[in-house]
């Protein structure tokens, strides 16, 4: 597949043959995977089609634990951090999306392109995802996600939102914004202000990010 990158206007643009693909922020490489045999499979049971958005939800986390067990060592190789992954269906389609970050140091386009290059081969081999996508690798931006445990004490201090698989706490909610007060081996502690210090065990936080303070 050629390419042709050329970045101006705070865009950056692939050039593949069926057209030109335009990235967001400058730091994004994207590169297109065609379609090698089949889209995603119906799956009937009894005659009853099973729910679309469910049998999606489950290729969807299948996918993103593959490709993070798949790549994670890769980047780890590149001297970069996978910090997360998601494959998720655009309008343009469905796209695998890497969150790298560099210890020290920026991310920049550069080192999208250098990880991309760097994962393209074992993507093509171990052939996991069984219809068209799109591949971009990114910068995880100001609001960065927080996944694991060196994540959160990275950020000590600092404000974090964090959303539960159900509520906990006193008064129950699953939502928490506020600053990130404590880190141990199995929990958190949140300051929300208004209402308290909450303790929000890791296995029950569904997605955490820190916020970037204007």
């Amino acid at each position: 597949m050629g390419t042709l990158f050329h970045s101006g206007a705070g865009c950056v643009f692939l050039y593949t043959p069926s057209g030109r693909v335009v990235g967001d922020p400058p730091d994004i490489f994207r590169r297109q995977f065609l379609e090698k045999w089949a889209a995603v499979p119906a799956f009937l049971i009894f005659g009853a089609k099973v729910s679309f958005r469910m049998a999606e939800s489950n290729f969807k986390q299948t996918v993103e634990e593959k490709a993070m067990s798949l790549l994670e060592p890769i980047v780890a190789g590149e001297g970069l951090e996978l910090v997360d992954l998601e494959f998720v269906r655009e309008r343009e389609g469905w796209v695998l999306r890497l969150f790298i970050d560099k210890p020290g140091g920026r991310v920049g386009l550069d080192e999208c392109s250098q990880v991309s290059r760097a994962v393209e081969p074992s993507l093509d081999v171990e052939d996991f995802i069984p219809h068209e996508y799109n591949l971009e690798v990114s910068s995880p931006g100001v609001n960065r996600p927080l996944k694991k445990l060196a994540h959160y004490e990275r950020v000590k201090g600092q404000k974090v939102k964090v959303k539960t698989f159900g509520p906990i706490g006193d008064p129950p909610r699953k939502n928490f914004s506020g600053t990130l007060t404590q880190v141990s081996g199995e929990e958190i502690a949140v300051e929300v202000e208004g209402a308290g210090s909450f303790r929000i065990p890791f296995k029950d936080i569904a997605k955490a990010n820190l916020e970037f303070e204007f």
